[in-house]
């Protein structure tokens, strides 16, 4: 397959921080490839200089072959952007927001207005074309942006953090708008803290950490390396939490995740169906009441929690381990 961007020893400081860390990873053409990592991994910075809009202090990457700080304006010319606020001209309406655009990219005002009409078609926003986008909702506002990084037909879309702050509905909208243009073939790179998102629209994962690579794959290939399952139990009375957790402990080894407002308890063993008959008959030794105990299969946040130890907004899993991916 092409190779989309390439990444080699990005370096990238502010001050005493370093954001890119000696960051190496490679984009292949065609799908959608989603960067994740917990706040300040460095996706933003990595997704700046991919964009021209930050100048790597070392390192290199191309965007199609094209170095981002030898010819700026030719990757430029190659890629559309999305950032994590709709950036449109608020005074002006929709189908004139997307006409100045394509005159700046250089399209002739016929060539501007007819790629204005497929956009607004496209994006479901033939409707609200004479609205000024001040009266737009999020999600309106959303698409107007995604169809704007459109306008030149780029062959990469950048998609840093698209959904922030969007409802339900409006979320799964754009979700349904990315898969249409990956499926026409656009190649997308797409940042997020959505584990879900991610989980939904990504044909490769690369997760990033202090600014480098600490695993990548597919969805799947990211949660068989958690390396387990997972057994979930609902206690009948919170107060026999303490005892359950005993239970358990002897059991597998190791103390369970503890929800102190429902009773739930998790634990990850290597074989839940082995590990089931053993648990269920120590629990009705100690007379612990147990409302239902199931197995399920590891998530994209366990398995995100695995590698990181805690959530991409930061939230810390008390008993998250870091583990070798290999």
């Amino acid at each position: 397959m092409d190779v989309a961007i390439v990444a080699e020893g990005l370096t990238k400081r502010f001050g005493k921080v370093t954001a890119l860390d000696g960051l190496d990873m490679t984009v292949r053409e065609g799908g959608v490839t989603a960067l994740l990592g917990p706040n300040g991994a460095g996706k933003t910075s990595a997704v700046r200089i991919f964009a021209t809009l930050s100048r790597p202090d070392a390192g290199m990457a191309r965007v199609h072959g094209i170095d981002v700080t030898q010819s700026p304006q030719k990757v430029r010319g190659a890629i559309g952007l999305t950032g994590q606020y709709a950036a449109v001209d608020e005074v002006l309406t929709g189908r004139e927001n997307l006409i100045m655009l394509g005159r700046l990219g250089r399209l002739s005002l016929r060539q501007a207005r007819v790629r204005t009409e497929e956009l607004l078609d496209r994006f479901g926003l033939t409707d609200v074309a004479e609205r000024r986008a001040k009266t737009y909702s999020g999600g309106m506002r959303r698409r107007l942006d995604l169809a704007a990084g459109m306008m030149n037909r780029p062959r990469l879309l950048v998609l840093d953090e698209p959904t922030t702050g969007l409802d339900p509905a409006a979320r799964l909208r754009l979700w349904s708008l990315i898969e249409e243009l990956a499926a026409d073939g656009t190649t997308v790179l797409l940042t997020t803290q959505y584990l879900e998102e991610a989980d939904r629209l990504a044909d490769t994962i690369t997760v990033i950490q202090n600014g480098s690579v600490i695993s990548e794959g597919t969805p799947d290939e990211l949660k068989r390396r958690v390396g387990g399952d997972y057994i979930e139990i609902s206690l009948d009375n919170l107060a026999q939490k303490a005892i359950a957790t005993e239970v358990t402990r002897a059991r597998v080894g190791h103390d369970p995740v503890v929800d102190d407002e429902t009773g739930l308890l998790t634990v990850m063993v290597p074989e839940a169906a082995n590990t089931l008959p053993s648990l269920m008959h120590g629990l009705g030794e100690a007379e612990v009441g147990v409302l239902n105990m199931h197995i399920r299969r590891p998530s994209l946040d366990d398995a995100f929690l695995s590698l990181v130890g805690e959530s991409p907004s930061g939230d810390t899993a008390p008993t998250a381990k870091r583990k070798e991916t290999g």
